[in-house]
């Protein structure tokens, strides 16, 4: 049942497409609406669990996601590095919160909690790169255990 206000439809009613106007556009030039790549970098931490046992739930989470750039992991903490596509950082940042949970019983990962997040868009990942201050992989892609 609609409630009758602003931007509220009709069950099945489509909702009408709109333009972007001129001045709506983020840095780079194009328009907000489209999709953009982020850099998201996760970090988990929690109870101490089995090494190999972390390795392979990280290696079953890339192989069900294989946007997956690099893992590093110990017995207590894990980081995950990727590139999320989406209209937005508040997006882009709903859907990192959502990973760790979301996969937790899939793919066998520790229930540990999320500690840290940093999304970044496209330009400022290659430009801290490009100034030689990360966030440059520290390991090549795949899963591999902190140094």
């Amino acid at each position: 049942m609609s409630r009758g206000g602003p931007g509220s439809r009709a069950a099945g009613e489509e909702r009408a497409l709109t333009s972007v106007a001129a001045g709506d556009r983020h840095r780079g030039g194009e328009p907000r609406d489209l999709p953009r790549l982020w850099h998201v970098t996760l970090s988990v931490s929690g109870e101490p669990a089995p090494v190999a046992e972390v390795r392979r739930a990280l290696e079953q989470l890339a192989h069900d996601h294989p946007f997956l750039l690099t893992s590093r992991y110990a017995g207590d903490h894990a980081e995950i590095r990727y590139w999320e596509e989406a209209r937005d950082l508040h997006d882009a940042a709903a859907v990192a919160l959502r990973l760790w949970g979301e996969h937790r019983r899939t793919a066998g990962l520790p229930p540990w909690e999320i500690v840290g997040l940093e999304v970044i868009d496209r330009a400022t990942y290659r430009s801290r790169v490009a100034a030689g201050h990360g966030p440059v992989p520290a390991t090549p892609v795949g899963v591999h255990p902190f140094p």
